[in-house]
């Protein structure tokens, strides 16, 4: 141990408190031995330091800080440079206010589209998710502090998050959960990593042995300290053996005593406790900032930073007619509320103050255009307004061409609580009817964090997706809009044409006890191009305003080299994918996979030769029969594209690859071979598990305990009923009175186990109030 001496010199009881955090924010001091207090704060796109009373909801105000777009909106850029960039800007941030801890960026895979938390995850890849997490993590932590990736793992929805439990097959969980966090802990060595609030195959994660020892610490060499999501405890002493060091926010003194009393009890070893206290104290000691050397802000330059990542992650997804970029002599009317009052960032835990903010509506009108006019056309939470809709279809026939503003609200996609839907709001949909009627030439701008069913796909001339593009994005917008800046954003996950057509739609989410992830492997672009399904746009799909030719594939096992040729007018970014197809494969796999990618910068007529370096991973698939990874031997095809659909250059290569096994076949797994996972029978995933999977379903007759929620009193007669009622008619006020931020985080409270109730309110409340509560309850 690096801290052994300061750590003999230090009492159990010092030691049992220094696991726990002193408030909400920060680590405890111990000053009698001079340890100093650290500060933890959330950051996946920005700094959110609170200046006054401190929660995990975004309730109250944080200090001024750069809004950068989402995890989700970056993606769309894949540009490893330019996230490092914005990671490193973040803990520049971070660094100035002293915190040492920035709790970002989140990497779950968006196993579903309606998940409400997919806006602060990079996609449903897992290689290009650890590709740009790695690189967003290097970047915050060149400043001397900490980054922090979450949430590990398998966090795949939001409702009942804090008790749901992940049952994953094991060949779906290395290969399509893990593998990002694998890549982040081995290329971007983080110095902190957090736990997910859910169990993982019947294991809470923050004390999964096989998650924590076997495979963080074990396989992958992780070197850091291991965080709880803010109130993911469940056992305090079993969350110190599987590996976890530090449990936030502050219990009062409650966890302390529990692990006070375990050491003395030999339920827990006193060298367990001192590991955790020596890898807590490494971090608090290279992370801590001295105030003298605190770097300076320049908020301006920031926003700058921030325009330009929003400016690379835009995606144009329709473009007929080359209606855009716009021309300076076309009359352009701007309609809908989101042009005036952006929808820019998430809410919850991410929810930043933007030291900096503009609507498209007032640069726009700035810009040159010859704007008509602005009409706010819809209500933003959803109902018909008739004046509103008639003042938009007036202005729209005044125009030539209408840049119509539409999105996703506060309301429908938020921490705490997953989508209802993947559609826009009826009355959206209907003030878009409505002005096609009058005008030819929409232009739908898109705001949200996420995929969105498109039925006016066919009835616009162009789309435009922000994504969640941060306090910069009306200045992105509008370059790329007027053409001085080339869009080059491409999908990093997939659209499907309708929900339905999703492969965990039959199975998501899990209800109260477990989420079944019976779809396996096929997530996304696995799934419908494996099955070739139609989808609205695909994997890795952008349109741009120039056009590019691939030749010349030069591919080995090792790299694969091609050249890509500016063929049109102006200059552009292209972003090559290189995808690897086994041929022939005697066990069920995606299709293609994503194993490389580079994005390019040319001027018109230019050519670059572009080289691809691959290792061994990259062909290899998780074999559960030996559990380790094994390359299949035979023939595989190296592919070059544009998108996952537009593949434009092939080489096939044969591997001599490892002379192992597999359960995976055809034989056993018919409809995961041939990738129809919706009918997969009970049998079937059965075989996949390994094992009779508990009950999906919460026995509403059987008595609440510590680990069931407040949600779930409304099964029972009299106090429980009512409990949950009268929580649940906050939600419904706070719907009426247009706060959906306040409406939102009620589902926190109703998804809270009665365990952490005494911790949240540092014993206020008692276990043995709460255990008396329970009583009158399942009474």
């Amino acid at each position: 141990m690096k801290y052994k001496a300061l750590i003999e010199s230090m009492t159990l009881e010092e030691k049992a408190s220094f696991m726990s955090g002193a408030n909400f924010w920060n680590t405890k001091a111990i000053e009698r031995v001079n340890i100093p207090s650290i500060m933890l704060t959330d950051g996946p796109h920005g700094l959110r330091k609170q200046g006054g009373k401190a929660d995990h909801l975004g309730l109250n105000k944080s200090l001024p800080a750069t809004c950068f777009p989402t995890a989700a909106t970056l993606a769309n850029s894949w540009d490893r440079q330019l996230i490092y960039d914005v990671g490193h800007t973040i803990g520049k941030e971070a660094a100035s206010e002293n915190v040492s801890v920035l709790l970002g960026p989140g990497l779950n895979i968006k196993r579903n589209p309606l998940c409400g938390r997919n806006f602060e995850y990079f996609s449903e890849d897992p290689y290009l998710t650890g590709e740009l997490a790695s690189e967003m993590v290097k970047g915050i932590q060149a400043n001397g502090i900490s980054a922090c990736p979450k949430h590990f793992a398998v966090n795949s929805q939001e409702h009942m998050r804090m008790t749901i439990d992940e049952i994953v097959d094991e060949r779906s969980l290395r290969e399509v959960y893990l593998e990002g966090f694998r890549r982040v802990v081995e290329k971007g060595q983080p110095k902190t990593i957090m736990t997910s609030y859910n169990k993982v195959n019947g294991t809470f994660a923050n004390e999964n042995n096989d998650l924590l020892q076997d495979i963080l610490y074990g396989e992958w060499g992780f070197n850091g300290v291991v965080v709880t999501d803010w109130g993911g405890n469940n056992d305090r002493v079993e969350g110190l053996k599987a590996g976890n060091q530090l449990e936030m926010p502050a219990t009062n003194g409650i966890t302390d005593q529990e692990i006070v009393q375990a050491v003395r009890s030999n339920e827990l070893a006193e060298e367990v406790l001192d590991e955790a206290v020596d890898r807590l104290l490494e971090l608090v000691y290279s992370t801590q900032l001295n105030d003298s050397v605190t770097p300076r802000i320049d908020y301006e330059e920031h926003h700058d930073k921030a325009v330009e990542a929003a400016k690379r992650s835009i995606v144009l997804l329709k473009n007929d007619g080359n209606i855009l970029p716009l021309g300076l002599d076309k009359k352009i009317a701007v309609i809908g509320d989101f042009a005036k009052n952006p929808r820019y960032q998430g809410a919850g835990s991410s929810l930043i103050n933007p030291a900096k903010l503009s609507n498209a509506c007032d640069v726009l009108g700035q810009s040159g255009l010859p704007i008509v006019g602005y009409a706010k056309g819809f209500k933003r939470m959803g109902g018909n307004h008739d004046r509103l809709l008639r003042e938009a279809v007036t202005l729209a026939e005044q125009a030539d061409t209408v840049l119509l503003f539409l999105g996703l609200d506060e309301g429908s996609e938020a921490e705490g609580i997953d989508r209802a839907h993947l559609g826009l709001r009826e009355n959206q949909l209907d003030l878009l009817r409505s002005l096609t009627k009058v005008n030819s030439n929409i232009v739908v701008i898109l705001a949200g964090g996420g995929a969105i069913e498109m039925p006016f796909v066919h009835d616009v001339k162009a789309i435009v997706h922000t994504y969640l593009s941060g306090q910069g994005s009306a200045e992105a917008l509008t370059s790329v809009l007027l053409g001085a800046y080339n869009p080059s954003g491409k999908l990093s996950e997939t659209f499907p044409i309708t929900y339905s057509d999703v492969s965990s739609a039959p199975y998501y989410p899990g209800k109260e006890a477990t989420a079944e992830h019976i779809e396996g492997i096929f997530i996304g672009y696995r799934y419908f191009d494996t099955v070739e399904i139609p989808v609205l746009f695909p994997f890795g799909y952008g349109l741009s305003y120039t056009s590019f030719a691939y030749t010349d594939l030069v591919a080995d096992e090792h790299q694969a080299s091609f050249t890509i040729t500016n063929t049109g007018a102006v200059a552009g970014e292209e972003i090559a994918q290189l995808y690897i197809q086994k041929q022939d494969s005697s066990i069920f796999r995606a299709k293609r996979e994503l194993k490389g990618f580079e994005k390019v910068y040319l001027e018109p007529g230019e050519s670059k030769r572009v080289t691809i370096e691959l290792e061994e991973r990259d062909y290899s698939y998780y074999n559960p029969t030996i559990h380790d990874w094994v390359v299949e031997p035979g023939t595989y095809d190296i592919q070059i594209g544009s998108s996952i659909q537009s593949i434009h250059l092939h080489k096939e290569i044969t591997l001599k690859g490892d002379s192992v096994s597999c359960e995976h076949t055809k034989e056993q797994f018919p409809h995961y071979f041939s990738g129809h996972v919706h009918a997969v029978t009970v049998a079937e995933y059965k075989r996949l598990l390994g094992y009779e999977p508990p009950s999906p379903y919460w026995d509403p007759k059987q008595d609440l305990g510590l680990n069931d929620t407040i949600a779930q009193a409304k099964y029972k007669n009299g106090l429980g009923k009512t409990i949950y009622h009268v929580i649940f008619f906050f939600k419904k006020f706070f719907d009426a009175v247009n706060k959906p931020l306040l409406a939102n985080n009620v589902y926190f409270v109703l998804n809270m186990p009665f365990r952490q109730i005494d911790r949240f309110t540092g014993g206020k409340i008692s276990r043995k109030q709460i255990l008396k509560l329970l009583e009158w309850i399942n009474r």
